[in-house]
């Protein structure tokens, strides 16, 4: 028998091993660290019955491998803004991939997509493409340290996540492998606290290369917060970056900074830029931007150099959504749509009587859910709970992304299972004990210093 039968037969026994659920998950676990390539993804960010391995996205719905069908309002991590499978976005990439997908020199389409980004955005004047938000925020901050000529970079430590390299990982408490001359280098300052940041600039002069943060998540600005920022980062020679991952074509199609009228020197966007194909991009400046590039007299600055980083399917996505968003006022619907759910949450929250277990802010257009401690359990295990409850009915929720595939058919649906999971909250506050309602593991944070 010859080598290739050999394996052949292998995987054909393997496959045959696994006969159930916990053994394919088992060996999932064996093939890749963590079970998933994105740690947002695990198995720990779940209660046990959440839907394990996903098979199709249709519209505004998922289907996992054991056939059941979900009220899809996690998003691919908000990534999907129009729907999964959208027929515009599909026939674009499909027509692109008839004519290749990558070569050794740039395409028509990565200069198409550059000019409506630098339409769109207030700050663009360039662009750079790569594949995913860590790569162009990292770049981002590569340009700002190479402009000001400065090392450290001032990040807001309210926000959730900015980039899987050294700079951003080294602020947590998962920062193993993260050398402590690098973690030295970020400083962190705190989101509606303009003083914190000022008093960073005090004690740290002439030496702050950048300030990156959210222009807004679930908290909005306050007191003129954004243009504070501005104003600091204006006064002290340093860089305003806004990573726009989740505002970016949600808030407003031009950005927050549009919605806010601040404009940054660089921002970086990515999630619904492409309805979930691989593309994000960095932009900003020209005198900072193109400092990246090869027409300048400066120090060069090696800024992307990936070789998917233009695939062409994925630009042709890209191009084909924001289209599609501008063409048919996807934003607005993202606003109406959200605010019923918002709205109607905030109800059942109240008629429970659960207001010192939930709360729900965020903007209508990507609304935040939060979860708050108490005597009867802590706010992960609140929040296992409550998501336990609403995959039993059929509705998968992690952060809630709305799409243009949602309509009031799927809000009520969600708010009819959400009525039932909180009922069993409610109960289990009332028991004194919310983990005894848990069946299995406890939902567990990220950024975690051990397993």
């Amino acid at each position: 028998m010859d080598i290739l039968s050999i394996l052949h037969l292998r995987k054909n026994k393997i496959r045959l091993k696994m006969k159930n659920l916990s053994e394919l998950k088992e060996n999932v676990h064996k093939l890749i660290p963590g079970g998933a390539h994105t740690y947002s993804k695990g198995d720990d960010l779940f209660p046990s019955n959440a839907p394990k391995f996903i098979v199709k996205g249709e519209g505004c719905h998922i289907y996992d491998n054991e056939g059941n069908k979900y009220i899809d309002w996690g998003v691919g991590l908000a990534s999907v803004i129009l729907g999964h499978c959208y027929p515009r976005v599909i026939d674009a990439v499909m027509a692109q991939l008839k004519k290749g997908v990558n070569f050794s020199r740039p395409s028509l389409v990565e200069s198409e997509l550059s000019e409506l980004l630098v339409d769109l955005i207030p700050c663009a004047e360039m662009c750079k493409f790569a594949k995913n938000g860590s790569n162009v925020t990292t770049a981002a901050i590569k340009l700002a340290r190479a402009y000001t000529q400065r090392d450290y970079v001032a990040l807001c430590g309210d926000h959730p996540f900015f980039s899987f390299d050294d700079w951003f990982i080294g602020t947590t408490p998962c920062n193993a492998g993260v050398p402590k001359a690098v973690r030295e280098l970020s400083l962190t300052f705190k989101y509606n606290d303009i003083e914190s940041l000022k008093g960073l600039f005090k004690r740290y002069p002439g030496k702050i290369a950048a300030v990156i943060l959210e222009p807004s998540t679930g908290t909005p600005p306050l007191d003129g917060f954004l243009e504070k920022v501005r104003d600091v980062a204006n006064e002290n020679g340093a860089v305003l970056i806004f990573d726009e991952m989740l505002t970016g074509f949600r808030l407003h199609l031009s950005g927050a900074q549009k919605y806010y009228n601040v404009i940054p020197d660089l921002a970086t966007f990515g999630k619904g830029m492409g309805n979930g194909f691989s593309v994000a991009a960095v932009t900003g400046k020209r005198e900072i931007m193109e400092r990246g590039g090869i027409t300048h007299d400066k120090e060069r600055v090696f800024l992307l150099s990936t070789t998917h980083g233009a695939e062409t399917h994925s630009i042709a996505a890209a191009i084909a959504n924001i289209n599609e968003i501008r063409d048919k006022n996807v934003i607005d619907h993202l606003w109406s749509i959200g605010k019923l759910l918002q709205d109607g949450i905030k109800e059942l929250i109240g008629t429970t009587k659960l207001e010192n277990y939930f709360h729900i802010g965020g903007y209508s257009c990507r609304p935040a859910f939060g979860y708050k401690e108490s005597e009867a359990g802590t706010a992960l295990e609140m929040n296992t709970l409550f998501l336990q409850e609403l995959y039993k009915h059929g509705v998968f929720i992690q952060s809630i992304g709305i799409t243009y595939s949602h309509s009031e058919k799927e809000v009520t649906e969600t708010l009819n299972a959400m009525e039932k999971a909180f009922s069993v909250c409610k109960k289990a506050v009332e028991s004194g004990s919310v983990k005894s309602f848990i069946q299995g593991q406890t939902i567990r944070p990220v950024f975690r210093k051990y397993n």
